[in-house]
């Protein structure tokens, strides 16, 4: 079904190229659009809507039938002129393809929001694809634009207006929280390509108000029944991010790396791993100048030096604070197999964090 405010527009633009009033009416004579008060009773049209014709000439007008699938949907009324039949005919045959284009549209997103949650055969997937005209063996990478404040305002008309026109890429959402871009790529390895679009969407979100979105996406797959695939990884991206890479905007599927495994362990077993590491003690219990101090550590790789420049304390200092948790712990950060077994427990313990937190 067509909005009233694009018939709205489209009747006007008619009347601006034809100087002729139109009004579309439903089938009972409900006035639906218009651009002039043509005064027309409401019988007159339902009487029109039960003849067998499918124009005719009624109170100085020209009537006519617009069908949805041999359904009749609307009535439309151009204004007394001498060449209102003609004129009527080719705004009756302009809305009737609108109808036509927006229910393909609309068969289009039905048929994206299923392939995405799986809900269609494998021979339903090529047979639909086919008669909507979508091509198959397209590469294509599924894109999920999560924003802070999602009913803040209509994320998904900007995307798509973002999206512009095309016919390759799909725009739509399969719940209140989340727009999803299924993109179609010009090439299996140009990964630069997805992330360039991705860094563009959410500079042109930001700009439009959306200040704060998260972006993720998942690999590039070569077949229409992969998609789905490409969707459960973006949404996985989706969570690891905000556990892992909560400082990152974007965060594809393929950055994930050891967080992605954290993510799919289940809880029992995180808790069993920190005891086994800290003893009846946790990562929660350090000072803030201990977690500092670690973090830093870490993202220096290991580097005393260069962790003492940043922390701005002297060498001795910063062997002291390791040493000090070397006895803590039993864990020397120095030592590379050390460190990464305090790496993976820090990630745990925040994963166990993040889930607790969620379940609420």
């Amino acid at each position: 079904m067509i909005s009233n405010q694009i018939l709205q527009n489209t009747i006007d633009g008619l009347k601006n190229i034809a100087r002729t009033d139109f009004c579309v009416m439903d089938v009972e004579g409900k006035e639906i659009a218009t651009t002039a008060s043509l005064e027309i009773h409401p019988k007159t049209v339902a009487d029109f809507a039960q003849s067998p014709a499918d124009s005719q000439e009624l109170q100085g007008h020209h009537f006519f039938k617009i069908y949805d699938e041999q359904q009749l949907e609307y009535v439309l009324v151009c204004a007394g002129a001498e060449e209102a039949y003609t004129i009527g005919k080719l705004a009756a045959f302009q809305i009737q393809n609108l109808l036509v284009a927006y229910k393909e549209r609309f068969d289009k997103d039905n048929f994206i929001k299923n392939l995405l949650l799986d809900n269609l055969l494998l021979v339903d997937i090529y047979s639909r694809a086919k008669k909507l005209h979508i091509q198959a063996d397209a590469t294509r990478v599924v894109m999920i634009l999560e924003p802070d404040v999602p009913t803040e305002s209509n994320v998904l008309e900007m995307v798509r207006s973002f999206g512009g026109n095309s016919n390759s890429d799909f725009i739509t959402a399969v719940d209140e929280t989340n727009v999803i871009v299924v993109k179609e790529m010009s090439a299996p390895e140009n990964t630069k390509e997805i992330e360039k679009y991705a860094k563009a969407l959410e500079k042109y979100l930001s700009k439009e108000g959306i200040k704060a979105v998260r972006v993720a996406y998942g690999t590039p797959m070569g077949d229409i029944k992969e998609v789905s695939r490409s969707y459960k990884e973006a949404k996985m991206a989706l969570e690891v991010g905000k556990i892992f890479f909560d400082e990152r905007a974007i965060i594809p599927y393929s950055e994930l790396g050891i967080g992605r495994l954290i993510y799919q362990l289940p809880i029992p077993l995180c808790k069993m791993y920190i005891r086994e590491i800290f003893g009846k003690k946790s990562p929660d219990d350090f000072d803030e100048e201990t977690l500092t101090t670690i973090y830093k550590f870490f993202e220096n790789s290991l580097n005393v030096s260069e962790t003492s420049r940043q922390l701005f304390v002297h060498r001795n200092t910063l062997v002291y604070r390791l040493d000090k948790l070397q006895k803590l712990t039993g864990l020397d950060l120095r030592v590379f197999e050390d460190a990464i077994t305090f790496k993976i427990a820090l990630m745990v313990v925040k994963y166990m964090k993040y889930m607790e937190k969620t379940d609420f």
